[in-house]
């Protein structure tokens, strides 16, 4: 089951896509007889288990349930406001490791241990949405196509071989980076945190639709050229190392995001480098998610 956050007739409203169709879902927890209904993506994560899950599966099912077309509707971000910043993976695919350091953005090699850092989404854009920039603040402005995973219960200290039990689904993030910004603060935090610098969806995918583990084609193309290429079973640190290994200590929350790194082929990995300019088209894919796609626009 796909999720969506979308705007019709102006209005904002969480879905169901199946298809090019989209069931509103207050709409279809209200005809189950639903009293305490979910209005935002984070609260409808909170909702949801398994139990809900089938109940809403059987529904959408037997019953004649009205949706809209896809084509009719503005589809966001599918957490446009996450309650914490997005927890991001640096280098974590060996050969980006290594295409990296030429960057001198962070130390050569590939990590013993994972790089965590986190990034502002306020709001994330959506597919659709431009990535927009000032060349007064960043000449250097890169893509990074990434798996994201959507925590679906608050935990503590989870162990490895429980780590899907608390995940709801998989999105996909465009991690864009400026690389000058990068370079110039020696750590990842500002050039990752400018305004529309996390491009997020098209949707939530449940995890039921995507076996663990996660083994799933990931690229991404600029103006149509394919610049990155892989697999996320070739991450460094996999999905459950990450999620327990981040949450030592530390309580993941239902509705929290961590971008799980990005392979080679991102800009300032080429000779000579290739940023994004005014006018790209992005398109970060992954597969049983979809594409995200973004246009960039170079502003005042």
């Amino acid at each position: 089951m796909k999720f969506v956050t979308y705007v019709y007739e102006g209005e904002e409203s969480i879905g169901i896509l199946q298809n090019n169709e989209i069931f509103n879902i207050r709409n279809l927890l209200e005809k189950m007889g639903e009293k305490d209904i979910p209005r935002t993506m984070q609260k409808f994560i909170e909702y949801l288990n398994e139990d809900n899950l089938n109940r809403i599966e059987r529904f959408l099912n037997d019953r004649g349930v009205e949706s809209v077309l896809l084509d009719s509707v503005k589809l966001k971000a599918p957490i446009p406001y996450p309650e914490r910043n997005v927890f991001c993976l640096g280098k974590n695919y060996i050969e980006h490791a290594r295409e990296i350091k030429i960057t001198r953005i962070s130390g050569n090699g590939i990590p013993s241990a994972p790089i965590y850092f986190t990034k502002v989404a306020s709001p994330a854009v959506g597919t659709g949405d431009n990535i927009e920039f000032s060349t007064k603040v960043t000449k250097q402005v890169d893509y990074e196509a990434e798996l994201g995973v959507v925590i679906g219960k608050d935990g503590v200290n989870i162990r490895a071989e429980d780590a899907e039990e608390y995940i709801f689904g998989y999105t996909i993030i465009n991690d864009v980076s400026a690389r000058d910004l990068q370079g110039k603060h020696t750590q990842w935090f500002k050039g990752k945190s400018l305004d529309t610098f996390c491009p997020m969806g098209p949707c939530i995918v449940h995890k039921n639709e995507i076996p663990f583990p996660v083994s799933l084609d990931i690229k991404c193309m600029v103006n149509g050229e394919i610049r990155q290429n892989s697999n996320t079973k070739n991450l460094i640190f996999n999905i459950p190392y990450i999620i327990s290994d981040l949450s030592k200590g530390m309580t993941l929350k239902a509705g929290d995001i961590i971008s799980t790194g990005t392979p080679s082929g991102v800009g300032m990995g080429f000779e000579p480098i290739k940023v994004l300019k005014n006018g790209d088209v992005v398109e970060c894919y992954i597969e049983k998610i979809g594409s995200l796609v973004n246009h960039v626009v170079e502003t005042l």
